[in-house]
């Protein structure tokens, strides 16, 4: 079976689609509207091994290729993306979670670039070569893969943050499966086409919920894990790798802090703003959520933001949307219920607060902004992740970091500002991973992604991104070997004799 079909119940393994083994299923809605959209396997344990076991296979092979030729073949993948059409994966993606089309389409066009990127990086350093400790000593390190990786992915930026993980893995030397979100299967399924063009295993897809999960984060064939997620399923993959010493590399979502000080430029920073907070209707990991503003500028910038936030378009994600569903029932029950929270504890709402009157069909809320919040409420203290900007406003620049600090999570945080010392004292303090001045959301293949606290271990993208997939292994070699003199037998007086002696 070589064609997708949404129908079909599909896994992609040894560079074929195959109907899945497994009884379990999972039918897909379209968040908009709730009409059907495909169905998907929930693969079961000895479906997901076998699928391991060749990938196993595939990366006897893999591990075998020169950097070069490894190199040329990711190129060729990326050409492959490049030169490929995006619209079905890209309808799909709407289809499948409600993103509106030129967002899914954008996230696309971002993936061919992070191939080239680690076909060239794991080219560049193949290993350390320091300075020796002993003369006429070869002492060096290599790097090679872990073997098969399993990447855990969620469902807001499906494909694009697959990539990521997935070409530094494969740059290394690793083969991969790959299991996507249970609301986003189908357009990864559909996006598997791509890698047709790789060696046959290299990159494998099997379908299903936390049990096919579970049994790749537990089996003995699988070296490495990549999940991005909720801090709650984080934590338990860190601590099911932990157990058998499996590295992983987990990002875990945070509840990102914006500040806008007295010399923020407004004009920019209203429409800044406005994305960091609604993008996705603010399902993404790094979308700004507590807002800090400083008092003499709050007022205007709650009537500029409150004004371009009411202006954004929402509907599904096939027409003419900014702004579209949320993911599932329980994405915005969760956000329901942290307006409630939030205002039967004094918060008002400045624009949103509601389930739109038009759309009452589906799981949408409009972009909803929040004054008058503090620290006692759950909006200041959880992951949204939904349309809501909750705005504090601060004296002064050292409490808006004091607060912002005032969380478990430390995944990104931004700031506007026109003055340099603001800038600089604000990315010393922020305890986050990720600090952004004046350009939000902005990231970059060669800059190291991920968070402090509770927001994730390790790093995806940059050269940390590709460590995380590959071991070293340290190497002396002695051309001219000679018996050394710190070898038995040792000399009579270095034994003790009670007087001591000067070494």
């Amino acid at each position: 079976m070589t064609v997708f079909d949404p129908n079909l119940r599909q896994i992609f393994v040894d560079n074929q689609y195959r109907e899945s083994s497994s009884s379990g299923e999972h039918c897909v809605l379209n968040p908009a509207d709730l009409t059907f959209v495909g169905r998907i396997a929930m693969c079961e344990e000895q479906e997901v091994e076998n699928v391991i076991l060749r990938a196993k296979i595939a990366q006897n092979e893999w591990k075998k290729v020169d950097e070069k030729s490894r190199s040329i073949i990711l190129h060729g993948l990326a050409n492959s993306i490049e030169n490929g059409d995006f619209e079905e994966v890209a309808k799909l993606m709407v289809l499948e979670m409600g993103k509106p089309y030129p967002e899914a389409v954008g996230e696309l066009a971002n993936c061919a670039p992070i191939f080239r990127y680690y076909a060239e990086m794991a080219r560049d350093e193949g290993g350390i070569l320091p300075g020796t400790t002993q003369a006429g000593s070869f002492q060096f390190a290599r790097y090679f893969p872990y073997g098969v990786t399993a990447h855990i992915m969620p469902f807001n930026f499906p494909i694009i943050i697959m990539c990521w993980t997935v070409a530094a893995s494969l740059a290394a030397g690793n083969t991969c499966v790959v299991k996507p979100a249970e609301s986003t299967s189908l357009c990864t399924l559909k996006f598997m086409e791509r890698f047709k063009s790789l060696p046959s295993g290299l990159v494998n897809c099997i379908t299903g919920g936390a049990e096919a999960g579970r049994v790749l984060v537990e089996s003995p064939n699988t070296h490495a894990v990549a999940f991005t997620g909720s801090v709650e399923t984080g934590r338990k993959i860190a601590m099911g790798c932990a157990e058998r010493m499996k590295p992983a590399v987990i990002e875990a979502g945070g509840s990102d802090p914006m500040i806008i000080t007295e010399h923020a430029p407004l004009d920019i920073a209203v429409p800044g703003c406005t994305m960091s907070a609604f993008h996705l209707s603010g399902q993404v990991c790094v979308s700004s959520e507590r807002f800090f503003v400083h008092e003499a500028v709050h007022d205007e910038f709650i009537e500029g933001f409150t004004k371009m936030a009411k202006a954004l378009k929402i509907g599904p994600g096939l027409e003419e949307s900014e702004i579209g569903p949320l993911v599932s029932e329980a994405a915005r029950d969760k956000v329901i219920r942290l307006v409630d929270d939030a205002l039967s504890k004094g918060a008002r709402v400045a624009c949103g607060g509601r389930i739109p009157a038009q759309y009452n069909t589906g799981w949408f809320y409009e972009p909803t902004i929040l004054t008058g919040v503090n620290s006692e409420m759950a909006v200041m203290q959880e992951e949204a992740f939904g349309p809501i900007a909750s705005v504090c406003k601060v004296k002064s620049l050292d409490e808006a970091l004091e607060l912002a600090n005032n969380t478990k999570f430390g995944l990104g945080a931004s700031l506007f500002t026109n003055r340099m010392d603001e800038a600089m004292q604000a990315y010393e303090t922020l305890e986050a991973g990720m600090v952004w001045v004046n350009n939000p959301l902005i990231d970059n293949d060669a800059i190291p992604f991920g968070g402090w606290k509770m927001s994730g271990i390790g790093r995806e993208m940059g050269r940390q991104g590709l460590d995380a997939f590959r071991q070293s292994k340290m190497g002396v070699i002695d051309a001219s070997p000679t018996i050394q003199d710190w070898w038995y037998p040792y000399p009579q007086d270095w034994f003790y004799n009670g007087k001591g002696r000067e070494y």
